[in-house]
């Protein structure tokens, strides 16, 4: 067999490894590539285009398009319009606060964002967290005022934080959410969001302040004698439909409008029914009278000092991290779905400077809402002046119609909750991640209890930290296998995997499947050592040759530190204490300066004990073995 030599990787100065992992690790898209051998002017153009969106689509814009999106942003926006005064209700602020939400930070997106399905308004999960981390320590019938500057403030903290992971590149940290951990978590915050709307739906008048599932059904139980029949019977009919027609809507996706309009429909209906009836005098309680006019500004309601800027921070911080991973994810989920690209880091910049700017118009916590999302999907929307017309409906609605919202109950508005909430309880991913992953399967039961039983932030907190500990445990304890022939080819693979494979007597090939730092060093060391003891042993039993030979397959190392040189260098005493040789194959670039530049005697990188592959390396060892003994 012809042996092929290895050899060493041509040097490069610190600066240019520095800049190399430095783009890797913070710009692997190389964005300024498009900007390479232009003139100034397109240079100019392109840069105004990357830093907004709006103006790549802007120019090619027709009035066919147009038609599209005016009715898919009619269509989001009688969905929009009752979701923003549901869950805003839901975070505990005024409703109107959920209109100007739905006003304001949609013009912003359209004009930053690279998505052109993704429907910007409140978010259920965002406003239950922001409500009840809040509520912790102010209360919002006692303070309304100072709750409301509270969460503007924790508002303006989530849209800063997000807009600092685009623009520093950072957006590998909200990685560590993973699809188990959100899984659970959303599931879990859909039932907590769905008991809390018993209150409404039962007309209950005095609930618990807590989230966790047992003090709310405990309140629900306790206060049976608040019980009003009108508000069940008006809240179990219109759940009923509005279930209907998601239903009918999911089995036959063209009649997606059918669900789309129900909220609104529903929210039309009840206020008529609870108007001409009086209802509101017989025990349904109802929204009460709105302010109308347009966003007022409320920048001079941030509070950026105090005893309460840690819990604003705190909840800035959740929440964005929170409503900046499900913005993303359904934008790119609806990009894959048209085969576009959306660019994660310009989504973080567009979902935070339009929080900046929503905490200081009257706004709360926003991003792309997967509902909102997929109606203006399946609606046919082809830009993102579907958010513009959206807007402008909801502009209006803030114009002239609040005095005919007076009359709506607040049933309705829970119904509307528990319908929108309800398809975040993913049973089939469930079962898909038992399948698959048992641990991940933990991870997402540990973030459900943790949500239902616990708290919001609680659920999440655990779920987060098992998934730090498995990537820990993969970190400290990387897989490391023994390798055999496969009888009649040069393949070597996993003994324990290929049961045809075979052990060569005299040589032991071991494959380390992870990079080798200061984390799993030690562990490699005494792996390593047992690897050697269980072969020795299983030599002298078998009565073969004795062991001459370690064969390292280190083509999935792809870094080593300091103390990764380290175990080379005790391995190499190791085995010369036990006449092995120590050999490697494949060692990547990286890998082979940083041993080579560590071992300037040449005490266990020699060129003799350096192969491409492990089949080349027996060969050769197996010839010329016992001459190398006495080298």
């Amino acid at each position: 067999m012809e042996v092929h030599k290895v050899v060493a990787p041509p040097r490069k100065s610190t600066t240019a490894k520095l800049k190399t992992r430095l783009k890797e690790t913070f710009f692997p898209d190389d964005p300024l590539r498009q900007f390479r051998g232009q003139p100034n002017r397109t240079k100019l153009i392109r840069a105004a285009q990357y830093i907004f969106p709006i103006l790549q689509w802007c120019p090619e814009y027709s009035f066919r398009l147009l038609k599209s999106d005016v009715v898919s942003g009619l269509t989001i926006a009688s969905l929009a319009i009752p979701q923003g005064i549901s869950y805003a209700k839901l975070a505990n602020l005024p409703p109107i606060v959920g209109l100007y939400s739905s006003f304001v930070p949609p013009l912003v997106y359209a004009v930053l964002g690279s998505s052109r399905d993704l429907a910007v308004g409140p978010v259920s999960i965002a406003s239950l967290i922001l409500g009840s981390m809040l509520r912790q320590q102010v209360s919002p019938v006692d303070d309304p005022l100072l709750f409301l500057q509270l969460a503007f403030s924790s508002t303006f903290f989530a849209g800063l934080f997000q807009a600092s992971l685009g623009i520093l590149r950072l957006g590998f940290i909200i990685d560590f959410l993973s699809k188990a951990t959100l899984i659970g978590f959303m599931g879990g915050a859909a039932i907590i969001v769905s008991l809390q709307q018993l209150k409404a739906l039962l007309g209950i008048t005095h609930f618990t302040k807590q989230m966790s599932v047992v003090p709310v059904l405990s309140s629900v139980f306790h206060h049976t004698n608040e019980w009003s029949w009108q508000t069940i019977v008006m809240g179990v009919c219109f759940l009923l439909f509005l279930l209907g027609t998601r239903h009918l809507s999911m089995k036959k996706p063209k009649l997606f409008w059918v669900s789309a309009g129900a909220p609104l429909l529903s929210v039309i209906i009840s206020t008529l029914l609870v108007f001409v009836f009086r209802a509101d005098r017989h025990g349904v309680s109802v929204i009460g009278k709105l302010q109308e006019g347009l966003n007022p500004p409320s920048w001079n309601m941030l509070q950026f000092h105090g005893s309460h800027l840690g819990l604003v921070a705190k909840t800035g911080l959740i929440t964005g991290i929170v409503s900046l991973t499900e913005g993303i994810a359904v934008g790119r989920t609806f990009a894959a779905l048209k085969n576009y690209h959306v660019d994660g880091n310009k989504e973080m910049i567009a979902i935070g400077l339009m929080n900046v700017v929503g905490s200081a118009t009257s706004c709360y916590v926003t991003t792309g809402a997967f509902s909102r999302s997929a109606v203006n999907h399946n609606a046919g929307a082809k830009t993102a002046v579907s958010n513009i017309v959206m807007s402008v409906t909801v502009m209006v609605t803030l114009l002239f119609l609040m005095p005919l919202f007076e009359y709506t109950p607040n049933v309705v508005l829970g119904a509307i909750i528990v319908t929108a909430v309800i398809g975040l309880i993913d049973l089939p991913a469930a079962r898909q991640i038992w399948k698959i992953d048992k641990f991940d399967f933990l991870v997402m039961l540990c973030a459900f209890f943790g949500v239902i039983f616990l708290s919001v932030q609680d659920g999440l907190a655990i779920a987060v930290g098992l998934s730090l500990f498995k990537i820990l445990m993969q970190v400290t304890r990387p897989k490391t296998v023994i390798m055999g022939n496969i009888p009649g080819t040069n393949i070597y693979r996993n003994l324990h995997h290929y049961q045809e494979a075979q052990r060569i007597p005299g040589f032991l090939v071991l494959s380390i499947e992870s990079p080798i730092n200061f984390a799993n060093s030690n562990y490699l060391t005494e792996r390593t050592s047992r690897w050697i003891e269980e072969c020795e042993e299983e030599e002298a039993q078998e009565k073969h040759s004795s062991l001459r030979f370690l064969i390292l397959e280190m083509s999935a190392v792809s870094g080593v530190d300091t103390n990764g040189v380290s175990f080379f260098k005790e391995l190499k005493k190791t085995t010369a204490k036990k006449d092995i040789e120590l050999v490697f194959v494949n060692p990547l670039s990286e890998v082979m300066e940083k041993l080579q530049r560590a071992d300037e005697e040449e005490e266990f990188m020699r060129p003799e004990f350096l192969f491409l592959t492990v089949a080349e390396a027996i060969a050769s060892l197996s010839l010329k073995g016992p001459s190398l003994n006495n080298v």
